[in-house]
């Protein structure tokens, strides 16, 4: 994490020991901000962004743009940064500020208790409830989805029908009396076919809210704002809740992860330029495995976001089977502390497990069961909506050839017409 380079910038920085600027670039991490020299390779700025009091822009008699950064009781002078002065400050402040709210919440959770076993599996659980709640907010609106097709393929099939009587009023000879009740009849009936219109937007969730610096067209044009994630696609506003653009999920064409907090949103357009933000935040990371998920098709890892993608994948291969056996450990100790009996051997080890079960108090036990029992409950609820929506895309499938074959009978039937 402390490795990860968010963004560099040229710029100079002001050395008190020599009275001079000396050039070089302005790197920021995760958690702190570096300079180093151009000329040297010196690094002569490293503190951490919890230590930073206060970011501002201001003046001075030698440079009249610069940018300047309390830290402790130390003042850092920075100038003709690059592309401009605005864009280094807000990313700046975005990450300051993001890491301040993170320490804050850290230092009271530290302060109110110590980290116990049990807290950590609380931990571990939770995520996994909320993320499997993520997933059931996209699979009901995938579902729903669906059923909006098996609408529309009712209606489709509706109107075959009519042209079908219309066909074959057309193919009957000119005697024929009843040709102009055949004409009314499906006609005063169509407009009652056109009555769905579904209002999902007003009606779906929200699954994630963060805060955003926005890049529109070019680097030197940046302002904060927030992206939101709906199972429908995805939002980006200004810091005013004003709506920027709005993404539906088949408009999105791609969408690249620079670095676990930098990603790129763009779709393509014919004859004319691609509508495209790129989209910075501390808050990123969370935000990813929810478009992994949307985007699956559709989202590109570059180099130096693989890391985080491997890191982030590869305890999740075994992660359901270690919960729930750290789970059953954990809570059998809580419910049954008596060590079984067996040779001097395995004494010892229980001796040890039955130390680490006892830090799981019941609280935390019913705490645990509690989640245990939601989340077998969503497993069961997705698993359903699953056989549910397979079963749907079976007769989305059937009344698609079914169509599709009405469809070419009608043509020959016209091309005979004709």
């Amino acid at each position: 994490n402390e490795d990860i380079r968010i963004h560099t910038w040229p710029c100079s920085y002001y050395l008190d020991t020599s009275k001079q600027w000396v050039s070089g670039r302005l790197l920021l991490t995760p958690v702190a901000i570096k300079f180093t020299a151009d000329k040297t390779g010196e690094l002569l700025v490293d503190f951490h962004l919890s230590s930073i009091s206060d970011i501002k822009k201001e003046s001075s008699n030698l440079i009249f743009s610069s940018l300047t950064i309390l830290e402790k009781n130390t003042k850092h002078w920075f100038s003709s940064l690059q592309p401009n002065r605005n864009v280094v400050f807000n990313i700046l402040e975005h990450f300051w500020r993001e890491q301040l709210l993170s320490s804050q919440g850290a230092g009271a959770e530290a302060a109110a208790l110590q980290p116990t076993k049990g807290k950590e599996l609380t931990g571990l659980l939770s995520g996994s409830q909320k993320r499997l709640e993520d997933t059931a907010k996209v699979l009901h609106y995938q579902g729903e989805q669906f059923d909006n097709i098996m609408r529309g393929l009712n209606k489709i099939e509706g109107d075959m029908d009519v042209a079908d009587r219309l066909l074959t009023e057309l193919e009957s000879p000119s005697w024929w009396p009843f040709s102009s009740k055949l004409w009314k009849g499906p006609l005063e009936n169509k407009p009652k076919e056109t009555a769905t219109v579904s209002d999902s937007k007003n009606q779906e969730g929200i699954i994630i809210r963060i805060p955003v610096i926005i890049t529109h067209r070019t680097d030197s044009n940046v302002k904060p704002g927030k992206l939101t994630l709906f199972t429908s696609g995805l939002e980006i506003s200004d810091c005013n809740s004003q709506v920027i653009h709005r993404f539906e999920a088949k408009e999105v064409d791609d969408i690249r992860v620079h670095t676990p907090y930098e990603i790129s949103i763009r779709q393509r357009f014919i004859g004319k330029p691609d509508t495209s933000y790129k989209l910075l935040s501390a808050k990123m990371p969370e935000a990813i495995p929810i478009l992994e998920m949307q985007f699956s098709k559709k989202i590109q890892f570059l180099e130096d976001a693989l890391g985080f993608l491997g890191a982030r994948k590869s305890p999740q291969g075994d992660l359901g089977t270690s919960i729930w056996q750290a789970a059953t450990g954990f809570l059998g100790g809580v419910v049954q502390p008596s060590s079984p009996v067996g040779s001097r051997e395995g004494m010892d080890s229980d001796h040890v497990q039955l130390q680490e079960h006892q830090k799981v108090s019941q609280e935390e036990a019913k705490e645990l069961k509690q989640i245990l029992k939601k989340l077998k409950g969503l497993a069961l609820e997705t698993e359903a909506e699953l056989e549910r929506q397979d079963e749907a895309l079976d007769s989305i499938t059937t009344s698609v050839d079914r169509t599709t074959l009405n469809i070419d009978k009608q043509n020959r039937r016209i091309k005979k017409l004709t």
